[in-house]
Protein backbone atom coordinates (compact mmCIF):
# COMPACT_ATOMS: atom_id res chain seq x y z
CA UNK A 1 0.00 0.00 0.00
CA UNK A 2 1.37 3.47 -0.83
CA UNK A 3 1.49 5.40 2.19
CA UNK A 4 -0.17 9.07 1.50
CA UNK A 5 2.56 11.16 1.31
CA UNK A 6 3.81 9.31 -1.83
CA UNK A 7 0.20 9.12 -3.68
CA UNK A 8 0.98 12.15 -5.99
CA UNK A 9 4.38 10.88 -7.15
CA UNK A 10 3.06 6.94 -7.82
CA UNK A 11 0.44 8.73 -9.94
CA UNK A 12 2.88 10.19 -11.74
CA UNK A 13 4.84 7.33 -12.45
CA UNK A 14 2.27 5.25 -13.69
CA UNK A 15 1.56 7.99 -15.87
CA UNK A 16 5.01 8.93 -17.07
CA UNK A 17 4.79 4.98 -18.16
CA UNK A 18 2.90 6.07 -21.04
CA UNK A 19 4.73 8.73 -22.22
CA UNK A 20 7.61 8.97 -24.74
CA UNK A 21 11.08 8.94 -22.29
CA UNK A 22 13.91 11.41 -23.61
CA UNK A 23 17.38 9.49 -24.36
CA UNK A 24 19.48 8.81 -21.66
CA UNK A 25 21.70 11.33 -20.78
CA UNK A 26 24.37 12.05 -17.83
CA UNK A 27 23.16 15.52 -16.17
CA UNK A 28 25.94 17.85 -15.63
CA UNK A 29 27.03 18.39 -11.71
CA UNK A 30 25.09 20.78 -9.91
CA UNK A 31 25.62 22.25 -6.74
CA UNK A 32 24.03 20.78 -3.89
CA UNK A 33 22.32 24.58 -2.59
CA UNK A 34 21.51 25.88 -6.19
CA UNK A 35 17.76 26.07 -5.90
CA UNK A 36 15.40 24.64 -8.01
CA UNK A 37 12.58 25.60 -6.80
CA UNK A 38 10.70 28.15 -4.37
CA UNK A 39 6.94 27.34 -2.26
CA UNK A 40 6.52 30.23 -0.68
CA UNK A 41 10.01 32.09 -0.58
CA UNK A 42 11.09 28.71 1.70
CA UNK A 43 14.17 26.54 -1.21
CA UNK A 44 13.92 23.49 -2.93
CA UNK A 45 17.69 22.79 -3.58
CA UNK A 46 19.54 20.45 -6.04
CA UNK A 47 20.71 18.71 -1.97
CA UNK A 48 17.50 18.19 -1.20
CA UNK A 49 16.22 16.31 -4.46
CA UNK A 50 19.09 14.05 -4.02
CA UNK A 51 18.21 13.05 -0.66
CA UNK A 52 14.38 12.63 -2.06
CA UNK A 53 15.68 10.65 -4.77
CA UNK A 54 17.81 8.51 -2.70
CA UNK A 55 14.61 7.16 -0.76
CA UNK A 56 13.78 3.81 -1.88
CA UNK A 57 9.86 4.69 -1.58
CA UNK A 58 10.70 6.96 -4.19
CA UNK A 59 12.50 4.62 -6.55
CA UNK A 60 12.19 5.83 -10.25
CA UNK A 61 13.98 2.72 -12.10
CA UNK A 62 13.97 3.07 -16.27
CA UNK A 63 12.99 6.86 -15.65
CA UNK A 64 15.52 9.33 -17.59
CA UNK A 65 17.16 11.66 -15.54
CA UNK A 66 15.26 14.76 -17.13
CA UNK A 67 11.95 13.50 -15.99
CA UNK A 68 13.23 11.95 -13.23
CA UNK A 69 14.06 15.42 -12.04
CA UNK A 70 11.09 16.71 -13.03
CA UNK A 71 8.86 14.05 -10.84
CA UNK A 72 11.29 14.72 -7.70
CA UNK A 73 10.57 18.56 -8.36
CA UNK A 74 7.14 18.36 -8.42
CA UNK A 75 6.95 15.50 -5.12
CA UNK A 76 9.19 18.55 -3.50
CA UNK A 77 6.95 21.18 -4.03
CA UNK A 78 3.89 19.17 -2.99
CA UNK A 79 5.99 17.97 0.16
CA UNK A 80 6.58 21.78 0.94
CA UNK A 81 3.39 22.73 0.72
CA UNK A 82 1.99 20.06 3.09
CA UNK A 83 4.51 20.77 5.53
CA UNK A 84 4.07 24.39 5.22
CA UNK A 85 0.38 23.52 5.98
CA UNK A 86 0.85 21.47 8.81
CA UNK A 87 3.32 23.67 10.33
CA UNK A 88 0.85 26.28 10.64
CA UNK A 89 -1.81 23.85 11.91
CA UNK A 90 1.05 23.51 14.75
CA UNK A 91 0.91 19.41 14.30
CA UNK A 92 5.03 19.72 14.51
CA UNK A 93 4.27 21.07 18.54
CA UNK A 94 2.32 18.13 19.66
CA UNK A 95 4.30 15.13 22.10
CA UNK A 96 3.00 12.80 19.69
CA UNK A 97 5.22 14.49 16.34
CA UNK A 98 7.97 15.40 18.93
CA UNK A 99 8.64 11.34 19.76
CA UNK A 100 8.29 10.58 16.56
CA UNK A 101 10.84 13.07 15.17
CA UNK A 102 13.10 12.19 18.38
CA UNK A 103 12.50 8.33 17.13
CA UNK A 104 13.43 9.54 13.44
CA UNK A 105 15.96 11.83 13.72
CA UNK A 106 17.84 9.33 16.12
CA UNK A 107 17.53 6.45 13.85
CA UNK A 108 18.73 8.19 10.92
CA UNK A 109 21.97 9.30 13.21
CA UNK A 110 22.46 5.59 13.81
CA UNK A 111 22.17 4.28 10.16
CA UNK A 112 24.16 6.97 8.99
CA UNK A 113 26.90 5.89 11.86
CA UNK A 114 26.23 2.27 10.86
CA UNK A 115 26.77 2.57 7.28
CA UNK A 116 29.79 5.47 7.56
CA UNK A 117 31.97 3.30 10.41
CA UNK A 118 31.23 -0.18 8.32
CA UNK A 119 32.62 1.07 4.94
CA UNK A 120 35.51 1.25 7.27
CA UNK A 121 36.22 -2.59 7.68
CA UNK A 122 34.92 -3.89 4.08
CA UNK A 123 38.85 -3.08 2.41
CA UNK A 124 39.83 -5.32 0.00
CA UNK A 125 42.27 -6.62 1.88
CA UNK A 126 39.82 -7.80 4.64
CA UNK A 127 37.07 -9.48 2.09
CA UNK A 128 39.96 -11.44 0.43
CA UNK A 129 40.99 -12.99 3.67
CA UNK A 130 37.35 -13.48 4.88
CA UNK A 131 37.60 -15.61 1.42
CA UNK A 132 40.25 -17.04 1.62
CA UNK A 133 39.36 -18.33 5.17
CA UNK A 134 35.70 -19.52 4.24
CA UNK A 135 37.76 -21.63 1.30
CA UNK A 136 39.89 -23.49 3.52
CA UNK A 137 37.29 -24.65 5.35
CA UNK A 138 35.19 -25.58 2.90
CA UNK A 139 34.83 -29.58 2.11
CA UNK A 140 35.04 -30.89 -0.82
CA UNK A 141 31.30 -31.99 -1.99
CA UNK A 142 30.18 -34.31 -4.51
CA UNK A 143 27.25 -33.51 -6.87
CA UNK A 144 24.82 -35.34 -8.91
CA UNK A 145 22.93 -34.10 -12.18
CA UNK A 146 19.97 -36.75 -12.72
CA UNK A 147 16.56 -36.98 -14.09
CA UNK A 148 13.93 -38.64 -12.60
CA UNK A 149 10.17 -40.40 -13.10
CA UNK A 150 7.87 -39.77 -10.27
CA UNK A 151 4.74 -42.09 -10.15
CA UNK A 152 2.01 -43.81 -7.40
CA UNK A 153 2.30 -47.18 -7.65
CA UNK A 154 5.73 -49.97 -8.13
CA UNK A 155 4.34 -51.93 -10.80
CA UNK A 156 3.95 -48.61 -13.09
CA UNK A 157 7.63 -48.19 -11.94
CA UNK A 158 9.29 -51.45 -12.77
CA UNK A 159 6.95 -51.18 -16.44
CA UNK A 160 8.52 -47.85 -16.67
CA UNK A 161 12.23 -48.97 -15.89
CA UNK A 162 11.63 -51.77 -18.37
CA UNK A 163 10.98 -49.43 -20.77
CA UNK A 164 14.36 -47.14 -20.66
CA UNK A 165 16.39 -50.09 -20.22
CA UNK A 166 14.69 -51.60 -23.31
CA UNK A 167 15.97 -48.21 -25.30
CA UNK A 168 13.22 -45.43 -24.66
CA UNK A 169 14.31 -41.92 -24.34
CA UNK A 170 14.23 -40.99 -20.60
CA UNK A 171 13.16 -37.66 -21.07
CA UNK A 172 10.34 -38.82 -23.60
CA UNK A 173 8.89 -41.25 -21.09
CA UNK A 174 9.16 -38.53 -18.07
CA UNK A 175 7.14 -36.23 -19.99
CA UNK A 176 4.36 -38.59 -20.58
CA UNK A 177 4.38 -40.51 -17.41
CA UNK A 178 5.96 -38.37 -14.43
CA UNK A 179 3.73 -37.34 -11.85
CA UNK A 180 6.35 -34.69 -10.52
CA UNK A 181 4.74 -31.38 -11.94
CA UNK A 182 8.30 -29.59 -11.48
CA UNK A 183 10.50 -31.72 -13.59
CA UNK A 184 8.04 -33.08 -16.13
CA UNK A 185 8.00 -30.71 -18.29
CA UNK A 186 12.06 -30.99 -18.61
CA UNK A 187 12.31 -34.76 -19.32
CA UNK A 188 12.50 -35.08 -15.09
CA UNK A 189 15.63 -33.02 -15.08
CA UNK A 190 16.26 -32.23 -11.74
CA UNK A 191 20.00 -30.30 -12.79
CA UNK A 192 22.96 -30.60 -9.72
CA UNK A 193 22.12 -31.23 -6.59
CA UNK A 194 23.99 -32.36 -3.18
CA UNK A 195 23.00 -35.45 -1.41
CA UNK A 196 21.42 -33.52 1.43
CA UNK A 197 19.13 -31.89 -1.02
CA UNK A 198 17.28 -35.16 -1.61
CA UNK A 199 15.11 -37.54 0.67
CA UNK A 200 17.48 -40.07 1.87
CA UNK A 201 16.42 -43.13 -0.10
CA UNK A 202 16.48 -40.97 -3.20
CA UNK A 203 19.90 -39.71 -2.37
CA UNK A 204 21.19 -43.19 -1.52
CA UNK A 205 20.49 -44.43 -4.45
CA UNK A 206 21.63 -41.55 -6.86
CA UNK A 207 24.92 -40.98 -5.50
CA UNK A 208 25.76 -45.04 -6.05
CA UNK A 209 24.89 -45.08 -9.28
CA UNK A 210 26.94 -44.23 -12.42
CA UNK A 211 26.83 -41.84 -15.38
CA UNK A 212 24.31 -43.01 -17.30
CA UNK A 213 22.85 -45.48 -15.41
CA UNK A 214 19.05 -46.26 -14.94
CA UNK A 215 17.73 -47.39 -11.56
CA UNK A 216 15.33 -50.18 -11.01
CA UNK A 217 12.57 -48.35 -8.78
CA UNK A 218 12.77 -46.63 -5.44
CA UNK A 219 10.09 -46.08 -3.41
CA UNK A 220 9.99 -42.70 -0.78
CA UNK A 221 7.46 -40.72 0.69
CA UNK A 222 6.08 -39.14 -2.68
CA UNK A 223 5.37 -42.40 -4.72
CA UNK A 224 7.88 -44.67 -6.75
CA UNK A 225 11.09 -42.87 -8.55
CA UNK A 226 13.16 -44.48 -11.72
CA UNK A 227 16.55 -42.29 -11.85
CA UNK A 228 18.72 -41.57 -14.63
CA UNK A 229 21.90 -40.41 -13.41
CA UNK A 230 23.90 -38.04 -16.13
CA UNK A 231 26.47 -36.53 -14.52
CA UNK A 232 28.52 -36.75 -11.31
CA UNK A 233 31.10 -33.89 -10.45
CA UNK A 234 33.12 -32.56 -7.29
CA UNK A 235 31.06 -29.54 -6.87
CA UNK A 236 33.73 -26.39 -7.77
CA UNK A 237 34.16 -23.91 -5.31
CA UNK A 238 32.91 -20.60 -5.88
CA UNK A 239 35.31 -17.98 -6.89
CA UNK A 240 36.31 -14.96 -4.87
CA UNK A 241 34.46 -12.81 -7.45
CA UNK A 242 31.21 -15.02 -7.78
CA UNK A 243 31.26 -14.43 -3.17
CA UNK A 244 32.50 -10.80 -3.33
CA UNK A 245 29.17 -9.59 -2.71
CA UNK A 246 28.16 -12.30 0.07
CA UNK A 247 31.79 -11.48 1.65
CA UNK A 248 31.18 -7.42 1.57
CA UNK A 249 27.58 -8.25 3.33
CA UNK A 250 29.06 -10.04 5.97
CA UNK A 251 32.02 -8.03 7.25
CA UNK A 252 29.35 -5.00 6.78
CA UNK A 253 27.12 -6.79 8.89
CA UNK A 254 29.30 -7.94 11.71
CA UNK A 255 31.14 -4.39 11.45
CA UNK A 256 28.05 -3.09 12.78
CA UNK A 257 27.32 -5.36 15.45
CA UNK A 258 30.61 -5.49 16.83
CA UNK A 259 29.94 -1.38 17.21
CA UNK A 260 26.65 -1.93 18.74
CA UNK A 261 28.22 -4.22 21.62
CA UNK A 262 31.14 -2.40 21.78
CA UNK A 263 28.72 1.16 22.25
CA UNK A 264 26.63 -0.56 24.80
CA UNK A 265 29.38 -2.27 27.02
CA UNK A 266 30.54 1.65 27.02
CA UNK A 267 27.24 2.93 27.59
CA UNK A 268 24.91 3.21 31.03
CA UNK A 269 22.40 1.69 30.55
CA UNK A 270 19.57 1.24 32.97
CA UNK A 271 16.26 -0.62 32.75
CA UNK A 272 13.20 0.81 34.16
CA UNK A 273 10.80 -1.68 32.71
CA UNK A 274 12.27 -4.70 34.46
CA UNK A 275 9.53 -6.29 37.15
CA UNK A 276 10.80 -6.67 40.44
CA UNK A 277 12.70 -9.63 41.57
CA UNK A 278 10.66 -10.92 44.67
CA UNK A 279 11.96 -11.17 47.76
CA UNK A 280 13.72 -14.75 49.41
CA UNK A 281 11.14 -16.09 51.46
CA UNK A 282 11.91 -16.19 55.19
CA UNK A 283 12.30 -20.02 56.57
Amino acid sequence: MVKPSHLWLAGALALSTVLPAGAQTASPAVAPDTVVAKVNGAPITAGDLAVAGDDPALSLPGVDEDQKKGLLVDYMVDLKVGAQAATAAKIGETPDFQRKLAYFKDKLLLDEYLEREAKKAVTPEAAKALYDQTVTAMKPEEEVHARHILVEAEPEAKAIAARIKGGEDFAKVAAEASKDPGSKTEGGDLGWFTRERMVAPFAEAAFKMTAGQVSDPIKTQFGWHVIKVEEKRTKPVPTFAEMKEQVDQYITRKAQQDLILKLREGAKIERTDAPAVPEAKKP
